[in-house]
């Protein structure tokens, strides 16, 4: 198993010879604008892509943000499987997609599990209005939790509990609107995850989005013990 970090919160994930692009947000650098309400008003994404084989045999997606979903159809053939939140299943469809498979708890694709698993986008003030969300746990001859936008709350480790992956991937950032608090993991919540997984962690949703304000050099100050690629590395288990 392995884990490639695209850019941002976009993976290529081998399992048992499978490919799976997650949360493919592939659009040139500059082409959005920023995410309103938020500090560091810069357009999106802030980098360019890296030089990665986005070749896949499925894809996953979290969630339709635009930073997870976006400038997508030169890459993704309408009749790949595309796993999804089963409340977003429409949405793709309605992008022209013609194999969308949501999962509602678990689905297999070529010997691999995927299970849906719960996230929270936030907290009380905006976890509602960030919604839907999911995570995916992969499980083959190895168990990959690719836990989504969501902080750190009972459903994490609960999942931890219930799959004993090999692997965490979490989404952090501590991406920040201009009040609240922050929507993805800051470095608190990857400590936590840290502390309670018995595996390698994997940090990613880094310096690619304006609203993301912890970057990785103080990740990893806080956070000896995680695992911070650079877009374009990959990461073997």
């Amino acid at each position: 198993m392995n884990v490639t970090l695209v850019r941002h919160a976009t993976l290529l994930v081998e399992l048992d010879g499978v490919r799976f692009l997650v949360d493919p947000m592939l659009s040139a650098a500059g082409a959005n604008p920023p995410v309103e309400n938020t500090p560091n008003q810069r357009r999106n994404p802030l980098v360019g892509l890296p030089d990665v084989d986005l070749g896949h045999d499925a894809v996953l997606v979290t969630h339709r943000h635009t930073d997870h979903w976006d400038a997508w159809e030169d890459t993704i053939d309408a009749e790949t499987p595309v796993f999804c939140n089963p409340a977003e299943a429409e949405a793709f469809r309605e992008d022209g997609l013609e194999d969308v498979r949501p999962v509602e708890d678990e689905r297999r694709f070529e010997g691999v599990a995927v299970h849906r698993t719960p996230a929270r986008h936030g907290g009380e003030q905006h976890a509602e209005a960030m919604a839907p969300v999911c995570g995916f746990v992969l499980d083959g001859s190895e168990t990959l939790y690719l836990a989504g936008d969501t902080v750190w709350y009972d459903a994490v480790p609960g999942t931890i509990d219930e799959y004993d992956p090999d692997a965490v991937v979490v989404n952090a950032g501590a991406a920040q609107f201009e009040t609240g608090e922050p929507i993805t993991m800051d470095a608190a919540d990857v400590a936590s995850v840290v502390e309670y997984a018995d595996c390698p962690v994997v940090a990613d949703h880094m310096e690619a989005i304006n609203h993301c304000l912890l970057e990785r050099d103080e990740l990893a100050a806080a956070v000896p013990d995680v695992r911070i690629p650079a877009d374009g590395e990959t990461v073997d288990f």
